[in-house]
Order: C-alpha cells, then structure tokens, then sequence
C-alpha cells in the first residue's frame, strides 16, 4: 500500500465528523437563535437612515403583514415573515392569516407611535433597491409605542420568525 493511500480515508472521515459535530453544535444553540428579537438585529446591522413617523397618517402606509410604504418607498420590515396574501397565498387559510396579520399591523400603527429605521438588507452588494433584492423593496425595522412590530405578530401567531444573514435569507416557512 503507498503511503497516501489511508490517508485520504482518514481525513475524509475526519472531515465528516468535524461537519456532523459543528452541525450539531448548531442545532443544540437553536432555541437560543430563535429567541433572538427584531430590535437585537439593529445592534448587528448598519442603520443607513431613521425615519420618525408619528402615525398612519403621517405617512406610513401598511402593504401586508410584513411590508409597508412611506415618502414613496416600500420596505419590507426584517425579521420575521407573514403569510403571503391574495393570488400568492398557497391555499386559502394562508389567505385569511395574512388578512389578519395586516389588519393587526394597521391597528398597531393606529394605536401609537411608529419609528422606521432603514437598515441594510441582507442582499449581494449594489442590488439593493433594485428588483433583484427583495423585490425592490428596502429594508427596515419598524417599532410602535418603542416595541417591535415583529416581535408582536409573532407572538399572536401572525408571523414567523425570520432571519437573514450576510447576503441571504433562510427559504421561508410554508403556512398552508
């Protein structure tokens, strides 16, 4: 046998086992990534501009559960996931969820006072704005009365969590 011949199986095998270790590693930390909240994520992420809205009608418009306008743009708020709605819900309760969840959100914008913070988006550098990122949507996350949005949807059960990193996000949750 030459001498490279057992090597290779060996750091093959050692390789896998340093993979299946740190993957399990991972998973053992997930509910401490899952309780991660919204408003932690601005602590990680650039904040490129803050725009203070005092209510729905000054200016701040909800699109669904988890995207809103304002001064002409549309941001798409991080760190959590609605239902999709109309013609892109995958069956009907997915429908009536996102209903509910942009009911709520317009009713939490209503009742306080909104601040949207434009952050970073986690997409491949100069696609940001463009069609390419988030469906040309910018990135924000958006608090009423101090309290994150996010973290209010989620724990009526109108939302997921869900968190991007880097230049990619996870594939989202089905709700059908």
């Amino acid at each position: 046998m030459r001498r490279w011949d057992w090597q290779a199986p060996v750091i093959l095998a050692l390789s896998a086992f340093a993979i299946v270790s740190a993957a399990m590693a991972a998973l053992d930390k997930w509910p401490e990534l899952r309780a991660i909240s919204t408003a932690s994520l601005l602590d990680r992420m650039p904040s490129v501009s803050r725009i203070s809205l005092p209510s729905l009608t000054g200016g701040l418009r909800v699109i669904d559960g988890d995207t809103v306008a304002s001064g002409g743009d549309h941001y798409r708020l991080v760190g959590f996931d609605t239902p999709e709605k109309g013609d892109l819900a995958r069956c009907d309760s997915e429908r009536q969820l996102a209903a509910r969840a942009t009911a709520r959100l317009n009713e939490l914008i209503a009742d306080g006072e909104a601040q949207l913070t434009r952050i970073a988006c986690a997409c491949r550098p100069g696609t940001e704005g463009t069609r390419r990122c988030n469906f040309g949507r910018l990135c924000g996350v958006l608090t009423v009365n101090g309290r994150d949005v996010g973290d209010v949807l989620i724990s009526e059960g109108l939302a997921h969590r869900y968190i991007c990193n880097g230049t990619g996000c996870p594939r989202r949750p089905g709700w059908c």
